[in-house]
């Protein structure tokens, strides 16, 4: 499991003292709990293995899928709020997500409707895909797309990832905000796990050009809706993916 931090330091903490700064929203959330786990071949199957292999598609076209957009336990930014404690929280308001983006899935041949998965429909302990899956059932959804962001911002003046960053105090430095959107669509019924995807996104700006929270954040929610964006695409083609072997399944 690897741990994902979102913004870092951009200059030395002794240069920091007394300086206001901006505070992380919270890092991405652990994939691995929602099915996004490695899992290896070699010599026959491992023990621990077999009941992730013995997992079949159970979904039928066309197919409506829920959808959760999962972030580390404790998120917080401007914008948003993350429902729920234990191994991740929820996030069930649009800080990123492209309308455009979302209509271009629902229009996918072999998908019926595309619904977000609201708090209501959520308990407060997380723990794993099993409360995720539970929503989704409660809106008779056959598939689950789960997605996170770790977003970093890199100072490459001084050569190392930061987590907190001066407002507006540091030297006229280089900075890269680089935004990964990653996904994982999971049979509702057992967690099958039918494809995964991911895309990234860069942005550059000056450290002098952050004099507030909101400028910052603003450069944050700008990195990840473009990275959400080149995420719909890629989800189209593991779509495409899916709904061919589901028909051969089938027998279309």
């Amino acid at each position: 499991m690897r741990r994902l931090i979102v913004l870092t330091v951009i200059t030395l903490l002794v240069s920091l003292a007394g300086c206001a700064s901006y505070a992380t929203p919270g890092g991405p959330a652990d994939m691995s709990v929602v099915g996004m786990s490695e899992m290896a071949r070699k010599n026959g199957t491992d023990s621990s293995l077999l009941p992730a292999f013995d997992k079949k598609p159970l979904a039928h076209l066309p197919a409506s899928i829920a959808v959760a957009h999962i972030q580390a336990a404790g998120y917080r930014s401007d914008t948003a709020i993350g429902w729920g404690g234990g191994r991740y929280s929820v996030i069930t308001n649009n800080e990123v997500e492209d309308g455009i983006a979302l209509d271009k899935l629902c229009k996918l041949d072999g998908i019926a409707q595309i619904a977000p998965i609201n708090r209501l429909l959520l308990p407060s302990d997380l723990t794993s895909d099993l409360e995720l899956r539970n929503a989704a059932a409660q809106l008779h959804a056959d598939m689950l797309l789960v997605y996170t962001f770790d977003t970093t911002f890199r100072d490459h003046d001084v050569a190392g990832p930061l987590s907190v960053v001066t407002l507006g105090l540091a030297p006229d430095h280089t900075i890269k905000i680089i935004s990964t959107a990653s996904a994982v669509l999971l049979d509702t019924r057992n967690g099958y796990v039918y494809g995964i995807a991911s895309a990234t996104d860069t942005e550059s700006n000056l450290s002098t050009s952050w004099n507030t929270d909101s400028a910052i954040d603003a450069s944050r929610l700008k990195a990840e809706k473009e990275a959400f964006q080149k995420l719909a695409g890629e989800l189209v083609k593991t779509w495409n993916g899916v709904s061919r072997q589901l028909a051969v399944n089938s027998g279309k």
